[in-house]
Protein backbone atom coordinates (compact mmCIF):
# COMPACT_ATOMS: atom_id res chain seq x y z
CA UNK A 1 0.00 0.00 0.00
CA UNK A 2 1.34 3.35 -0.92
CA UNK A 3 2.19 5.29 1.92
CA UNK A 4 -0.70 7.39 3.41
CA UNK A 5 1.48 10.34 4.28
CA UNK A 6 3.13 10.49 1.06
CA UNK A 7 -0.20 10.66 -1.63
CA UNK A 8 0.81 14.27 -2.52
CA UNK A 9 3.80 12.55 -4.21
CA UNK A 10 1.50 11.30 -6.88
CA UNK A 11 -0.21 14.70 -7.85
CA UNK A 12 0.81 15.67 -11.25
CA UNK A 13 3.26 12.87 -12.24
CA UNK A 14 3.86 13.09 -16.18
CA UNK A 15 5.71 12.01 -18.81
CA UNK A 16 7.42 14.14 -21.50
CA UNK A 17 9.25 13.93 -24.77
CA UNK A 18 10.48 16.68 -26.92
CA UNK A 19 12.67 17.09 -30.20
CA UNK A 20 14.17 19.36 -30.23
CA UNK A 21 15.96 21.34 -33.19
CA UNK A 22 16.00 17.61 -34.83
CA UNK A 23 13.86 18.01 -37.64
CA UNK A 24 13.65 19.98 -41.23
CA UNK A 25 10.06 20.97 -40.47
CA UNK A 26 9.61 21.39 -36.51
CA UNK A 27 11.65 23.37 -34.02
CA UNK A 28 10.00 21.68 -31.40
CA UNK A 29 7.58 18.81 -30.64
CA UNK A 30 6.41 17.88 -27.21
CA UNK A 31 4.19 14.48 -26.51
CA UNK A 32 3.31 14.55 -22.65
CA UNK A 33 0.79 12.55 -20.80
CA UNK A 34 -0.19 14.33 -17.23
CA UNK A 35 -1.17 11.18 -14.40
CA UNK A 36 -3.83 12.54 -11.34
CA UNK A 37 -6.31 11.66 -9.26
CA UNK A 38 -9.39 11.48 -11.28
CA UNK A 39 -11.07 12.69 -8.27
CA UNK A 40 -9.29 15.86 -8.25
CA UNK A 41 -10.88 19.06 -10.17
CA UNK A 42 -9.31 19.82 -13.68
CA UNK A 43 -10.11 21.93 -16.45
CA UNK A 44 -9.61 21.33 -19.68
CA UNK A 45 -6.91 23.10 -21.65
CA UNK A 46 -8.30 26.87 -23.05
CA UNK A 47 -6.92 30.09 -23.01
CA UNK A 48 -6.68 31.67 -20.15
CA UNK A 49 -7.33 35.72 -19.47
CA UNK A 50 -4.17 36.41 -16.98
CA UNK A 51 -1.87 35.69 -17.97
CA UNK A 52 -2.87 34.96 -21.26
CA UNK A 53 -1.67 31.42 -21.82
CA UNK A 54 -2.84 28.15 -23.22
CA UNK A 55 -2.93 25.55 -20.98
CA UNK A 56 -5.14 23.26 -18.84
CA UNK A 57 -5.56 23.88 -15.26
CA UNK A 58 -5.89 22.24 -11.74
CA UNK A 59 -8.92 23.86 -10.17
CA UNK A 60 -7.60 22.63 -6.66
CA UNK A 61 -4.22 24.10 -6.46
CA UNK A 62 -4.89 26.95 -9.41
CA UNK A 63 -1.92 26.25 -11.55
CA UNK A 64 -0.87 24.29 -14.62
CA UNK A 65 1.49 21.11 -15.43
CA UNK A 66 1.96 22.48 -19.52
CA UNK A 67 1.15 25.69 -21.13
CA UNK A 68 2.26 27.72 -23.66
CA UNK A 69 1.77 31.57 -24.91
CA UNK A 70 1.64 33.71 -28.34
CA UNK A 71 4.81 34.17 -28.53
CA UNK A 72 5.22 30.38 -28.54
CA UNK A 73 7.31 30.32 -24.94
CA UNK A 74 6.77 27.06 -23.33
CA UNK A 75 6.48 25.53 -19.88
CA UNK A 76 6.11 21.98 -18.33
CA UNK A 77 6.61 20.46 -14.77
CA UNK A 78 6.57 17.07 -13.63
CA UNK A 79 7.42 16.68 -9.66
CA UNK A 80 10.37 14.10 -8.67
CA UNK A 81 8.93 10.86 -6.98
CA UNK A 82 10.30 10.64 -3.37
CA UNK A 83 8.10 10.23 -0.89
CA UNK A 84 10.65 10.33 2.46
CA UNK A 85 11.22 14.24 0.80
CA UNK A 86 7.68 15.23 0.44
CA UNK A 87 5.97 17.47 2.40
CA UNK A 88 2.01 18.97 2.86
CA UNK A 89 3.27 22.17 3.60
CA UNK A 90 5.18 23.45 0.82
CA UNK A 91 3.73 25.41 -2.43
CA UNK A 92 2.01 24.33 -5.38
CA UNK A 93 4.38 23.12 -7.77
CA UNK A 94 2.19 23.99 -10.34
CA UNK A 95 2.44 27.94 -9.79
CA UNK A 96 6.08 27.37 -11.57
CA UNK A 97 4.73 27.34 -15.32
CA UNK A 98 2.15 29.79 -14.48
CA UNK A 99 4.94 32.31 -12.94
CA UNK A 100 7.15 31.62 -15.83
CA UNK A 101 4.51 32.61 -18.89
CA UNK A 102 2.99 35.34 -16.70
CA UNK A 103 6.16 37.58 -16.88
CA UNK A 104 8.77 38.55 -18.70
CA UNK A 105 12.38 37.38 -17.91
CA UNK A 106 14.01 34.58 -19.82
CA UNK A 107 13.92 30.84 -19.27
CA UNK A 108 17.22 31.27 -17.75
CA UNK A 109 16.53 34.60 -15.64
CA UNK A 110 13.42 33.17 -14.01
CA UNK A 111 15.15 29.96 -13.58
CA UNK A 112 18.14 31.77 -11.87
CA UNK A 113 15.60 33.94 -9.66
CA UNK A 114 13.71 30.66 -8.54
CA UNK A 115 16.57 28.51 -7.54
CA UNK A 116 16.86 30.46 -3.81
CA UNK A 117 13.37 29.64 -3.17
CA UNK A 118 13.41 26.20 -5.20
CA UNK A 119 12.75 24.71 -1.46
CA UNK A 120 9.41 26.18 -1.00
CA UNK A 121 8.46 23.43 -3.52
CA UNK A 122 8.54 19.90 -2.99
CA UNK A 123 11.33 18.71 -5.66
CA UNK A 124 10.22 19.19 -9.04
CA UNK A 125 11.23 19.31 -12.74
CA UNK A 126 10.74 22.63 -14.73
CA UNK A 127 11.35 22.48 -18.50
CA UNK A 128 11.05 26.26 -20.16
CA UNK A 129 11.24 27.68 -23.42
CA UNK A 130 11.49 30.85 -25.04
CA UNK A 131 13.65 32.93 -27.93
CA UNK A 132 16.65 31.76 -25.94
CA UNK A 133 16.25 28.12 -26.18
CA UNK A 134 15.18 25.06 -24.10
CA UNK A 135 15.98 24.76 -20.49
CA UNK A 136 15.58 22.30 -17.77
CA UNK A 137 15.78 23.18 -14.32
CA UNK A 138 16.34 19.86 -11.28
CA UNK A 139 15.44 21.04 -8.28
CA UNK A 140 16.65 17.68 -6.33
CA UNK A 141 20.26 18.59 -7.45
CA UNK A 142 19.66 22.12 -8.37
CA UNK A 143 20.76 21.31 -11.84
CA UNK A 144 19.98 23.93 -14.63
CA UNK A 145 20.77 22.69 -17.79
CA UNK A 146 20.17 24.09 -21.70
CA UNK A 147 18.78 21.42 -23.92
CA UNK A 148 20.69 20.08 -26.89
CA UNK A 149 19.41 19.48 -30.27
CA UNK A 150 17.75 15.61 -30.20
CA UNK A 151 15.19 13.52 -28.45
CA UNK A 152 14.94 13.86 -24.51
CA UNK A 153 12.53 12.56 -21.95
CA UNK A 154 11.34 13.70 -18.49
CA UNK A 155 8.88 11.95 -15.86
CA UNK A 156 9.21 11.68 -12.19
CA UNK A 157 13.12 11.34 -12.00
CA UNK A 158 16.47 13.41 -13.29
CA UNK A 159 16.21 14.48 -17.04
CA UNK A 160 16.96 11.41 -19.59
CA UNK A 161 17.10 8.76 -16.78
CA UNK A 162 16.89 5.34 -18.34
CA UNK A 163 13.34 4.58 -17.22
CA UNK A 164 11.47 2.56 -19.24
CA UNK A 165 8.80 4.38 -20.88
CA UNK A 166 11.47 6.98 -21.11
CA UNK A 167 13.49 5.05 -23.16
CA UNK A 168 10.30 3.49 -25.40
CA UNK A 169 9.06 6.95 -25.67
CA UNK A 170 12.34 8.78 -27.21
CA UNK A 171 12.89 5.84 -29.29
CA UNK A 172 9.17 5.76 -30.90
CA UNK A 173 9.29 9.87 -31.83
CA UNK A 174 12.14 8.97 -33.96
CA UNK A 175 10.07 7.63 -36.08
CA UNK A 176 6.90 9.28 -35.27
CA UNK A 177 7.81 12.97 -35.35
CA UNK A 178 5.31 13.55 -38.48
CA UNK A 179 2.26 11.64 -37.30
CA UNK A 180 0.08 13.13 -34.71
CA UNK A 181 -1.16 9.60 -34.37
CA UNK A 182 1.70 7.92 -34.09
CA UNK A 183 2.30 9.93 -31.30
CA UNK A 184 -1.06 10.02 -29.71
CA UNK A 185 -0.26 5.88 -29.85
CA UNK A 186 2.78 6.22 -27.58
CA UNK A 187 1.62 8.21 -25.10
CA UNK A 188 -1.38 5.49 -25.37
CA UNK A 189 1.02 2.87 -24.38
CA UNK A 190 -0.53 0.70 -21.78
CA UNK A 191 2.36 -1.84 -21.50
CA UNK A 192 4.26 -2.21 -17.99
CA UNK A 193 7.89 -2.62 -17.37
CA UNK A 194 9.34 -6.08 -16.87
CA UNK A 195 9.85 -6.28 -12.72
CA UNK A 196 13.52 -6.30 -13.12
CA UNK A 197 13.49 -2.86 -15.02
CA UNK A 198 11.22 -1.08 -12.41
CA UNK A 199 13.05 2.40 -10.75
CA UNK A 200 13.04 2.28 -6.90
CA UNK A 201 11.62 5.57 -5.79
CA UNK A 202 10.26 4.91 -2.41
CA UNK A 203 6.82 3.54 -3.33
CA UNK A 204 7.17 -0.38 -3.58
CA UNK A 205 6.94 -2.40 -6.35
CA UNK A 206 3.42 -2.61 -7.07
CA UNK A 207 2.66 1.55 -6.93
CA UNK A 208 5.94 1.22 -9.29
CA UNK A 209 4.92 -1.45 -11.72
CA UNK A 210 1.31 0.66 -12.14
CA UNK A 211 3.34 3.58 -12.94
CA UNK A 212 5.96 2.12 -15.35
CA UNK A 213 3.76 2.22 -18.22
CA UNK A 214 3.19 5.48 -20.82
CA UNK A 215 -0.22 5.29 -20.46
CA UNK A 216 -1.45 4.77 -16.52
CA UNK A 217 -5.10 3.40 -15.65
CA UNK A 218 -6.84 2.24 -12.58
CA UNK A 219 -10.18 2.85 -10.61
CA UNK A 220 -8.81 5.97 -8.73
CA UNK A 221 -5.33 7.09 -10.71
CA UNK A 222 -4.32 7.52 -13.91
CA UNK A 223 -3.53 9.50 -17.22
CA UNK A 224 -6.34 12.62 -17.75
CA UNK A 225 -4.80 13.84 -20.65
CA UNK A 226 -2.34 13.37 -23.46
CA UNK A 227 -0.76 16.44 -25.05
CA UNK A 228 0.49 17.01 -28.77
CA UNK A 229 2.42 20.58 -28.86
CA UNK A 230 4.25 21.57 -32.58
CA UNK A 231 5.93 24.57 -33.39
CA UNK A 232 7.51 24.58 -36.64
CA UNK A 233 10.24 26.79 -38.34
CA UNK A 234 7.51 29.32 -40.05
CA UNK A 235 6.03 30.05 -36.32
CA UNK A 236 3.07 28.06 -36.66
CA UNK A 237 2.18 26.29 -33.44
CA UNK A 238 -0.29 23.27 -33.06
CA UNK A 239 -1.65 22.19 -29.73
CA UNK A 240 -3.61 19.05 -29.08
CA UNK A 241 -4.89 17.53 -25.72
CA UNK A 242 -7.25 14.76 -25.19
CA UNK A 243 -9.09 14.13 -21.91
CA UNK A 244 -9.73 11.08 -20.40
CA UNK A 245 -11.76 9.39 -17.27
CA UNK A 246 -11.81 6.31 -15.69
CA UNK A 247 -14.05 5.05 -18.74
CA UNK A 248 -11.82 6.36 -21.49
CA UNK A 249 -11.55 9.76 -24.11
CA UNK A 250 -13.87 12.44 -23.17
CA UNK A 251 -13.12 15.16 -25.37
CA UNK A 252 -10.61 16.65 -28.14
CA UNK A 253 -9.61 19.66 -28.08
CA UNK A 254 -7.33 21.61 -31.05
CA UNK A 255 -5.72 25.00 -31.44
CA UNK A 256 -3.86 26.51 -34.16
CA UNK A 257 -1.91 29.63 -34.14
CA UNK A 258 0.79 31.67 -36.00
CA UNK A 259 3.16 32.71 -32.99
CA UNK A 260 3.70 36.48 -32.28
CA UNK A 261 6.74 38.52 -31.44
CA UNK A 262 7.57 38.20 -27.66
Amino acid sequence: MFPAQAWSTLAAMCLIGFAFQTHPVYTLVIAANRDEFFSRPTAFSRWWQHPPMLAGQDLQAGGTWLGTDRSGRIAALTNFRDPRRTRQDRRSRGELPVGFLANTQTAEQYIRALRPKAREYNDFNLLLGDQTGLWCYESRVDLLSQITPGIHAISNGPLDAHWPKMEKLKTGMKQALDSDQALFALLADPQTAPLNELPDTGIGQEWELLLSSSFISSPLYGTRASTLLTMNKSGHIRWTERSFSQQGLIQTIHHEFMQEPA
